[in-house]
């Protein structure tokens, strides 16, 4: 039973608009399948006997001649005439056969120290491993092969942590089975951590737990798929995570599951930088803008240039918290949900209304408050959860926003550097078992999670 959701999904021709807040449209362009999808059939040849060869000229029709007349003896006619045989077709010239290209030498590999004798190469087992060239992922939304025009990797904020210059060998994980429905009820529950414009990361998830197809469609029938917040921002391609995403709301929808999203501090960023830009807000430290705090915290060119008005209507629309099979989601590790309401449909009523009103400091407070982290980590962490339990119902908090780095100290702040990789092998449960984080640090070369629940921990 889902309380205090919002209608995201299926869209219909032609688009309606209503002055209810939660119920929209998907627009015909999300809709259309991603790209590896089969393309129209070929066009038939202008000519269409050009496949069965040449017809020779039609010989002349054989001349009439008239009836002999009854008598004794028919006159004789001459023969009629002989046509000349048709010219013999020369055969064609025989052409000199090509030189046989030599076979190249081969020379022997290098040895590798430490390495037993007749042992094969690592580089050359890499290589024979590695695919010729990497296909374009079900998702992308014609994007180069290199970064966009105006991608910039953050360097505030968020570090990111270097992948290393050592031999990748891509290897694409296997898709795993789709999910097998349940019947009449509610199918399984999905939830996905932020996401952060890593389109390709998140398809690969997706595909790795039966949610998608090779085509990056919808293929859960009637499973039910939550995400946490914090599409765009940081990594390449943020619109074409929010259109994969709007497009599986429809697919899943007609399947009879659905796929729904709630709002992060990323989206009321984004939402306020193309409303406001570089309009002044009181911060609580001074003057601040949407603009300038965007850019600090891994905004997008490329992003904001395909920024359209429907996918600010869609963000707009989706709410801050909702109870699913006893879980409570919600995007941010942080009690300000309860300035907001003391149920879960005040909540999102108010984050609504305030969205609404379209008062940039207001929504710079919203903005603020979903931005706070940490509150179930330390000490007062078990409380401060059992307090949100409480007021909303649920016995466990699933969230995002916080990578689990952080939560784990292996990244100290937020401005340091860190020369490895952080280790993130799935949801991190703390808080006395009460909560799980679901942000697995994509944007420090970690883990985009995509997870069942419950855990089976």
């Amino acid at each position: 039973m889902v309380e205090g959701s919002m209608t995201q999904g299926a869209g219909q021709d032609p688009v309606e608009r209503t002055a209810t807040l939660r119920d929209f449209r998907v627009p015909p362009y999300a809709r259309v399948p991603v790209q590896g999808h089969a393309g129209e059939p070929p066009a038939p040849p202008a000519d269409p006997t050009l496949h069965l060869g040449t017809r020779p000229a039609a010989y002349p029709e054989p001349v009439a001649f008239p009836e002999p007349p009854a008598g004794p003896k028919a006159p004789s006619y001459p023969e009629a005439p002989a046509y000349p045989e048709a010219a013999a077709r020369p055969e064609p010239a025989a052409y000199a056969e090509a030189p046989v290209r030599p076979e190249p030498v081969a020379y022997p590999e290098p040895p590798v120290p430490g390495a037993p004798a007749g042992a094969a190469h690592p580089l050359a087992a890499a290589s024979a491993a590695a695919p010729v060239a990497a296909s374009a992922h079900p998702g992308a939304d014609g994007f180069p092969d290199d970064f966009p025009d105006g991608y910039t990797p953050t360097e505030r904020d968020l570090p990111v942590i270097q992948r290393g210059d050592t031999l990748q060998v891509p290897v694409a994980p296997a898709a795993a089975p789709a999910p097998v429905p349940t019947g009449d009820g509610p199918g399984p529950l999905y939830v996905v951590g932020d996401v952060h414009g890593y389109l390709d990361e998140l398809v690969a998830a997706l595909r790795a737990q039966g949610l998608v197809d090779e085509n990056g469609g919808w293929a859960a029938g009637n499973a039910r798929l939550w995400f946490l917040g914090d599409f765009t921002d940081r990594g390449p391609d943020g619109i074409g995570v929010i259109d994969l995403v709007m497009r599986l709301s429809a697919e899943a929808a007609a399947a009879g599951g659905y796929c729904k999203a709630l709002m992060g501090n990323h989206e009321l960023l984004l939402i306020g930088a193309k409303r406001f830009g570089d309009t002044p807000v009181n911060s609580g430290a001074g003057t601040a803008t949407f603009q300038a705090a965007w850019l600090l915290n891994g905004g997008q060119k490329h992003d904001m240039d395909r920024l359209q008005d429907v996918h600010l209507q869609w963000m707009s629309r989706l709410d801050a918290v909702v109870r699913e099979d006893d879980h409570l989601l919600l995007h941010s590790d942080t009690t300000a949900y309860l300035e907001y309401g003391q149920t879960i449909e005040d909540v999102n009523d108010t984050v609504h209304e305030v969205l609404t009103r379209n008062d940039a400091d207001e929504v710079w407070d919203l903005f603020r408050k979903f931005t706070k982290r940490f509150a179930f980590r330390d000490e007062g962490g078990p409380q401060a959860v059992q307090e949100l339990l409480g007021t909303y119902g649920g016995s466990r908090i699933v969230h995002g926003h916080s990578p689990i780095p952080y939560l784990l100290g292996q990244v100290g702040t937020e401005d340091g550097e860190e020369e490895s990789r952080p280790v993130v092998d799935g949801p991190h449960v703390y808080a006395d078992g009460l909560a799980i984080a679901m942000d697995g640090g994509v944007t420090m070369a970690g883990k985009l999670l995509v997870v069942q629940l419950p855990l089976g921990d």
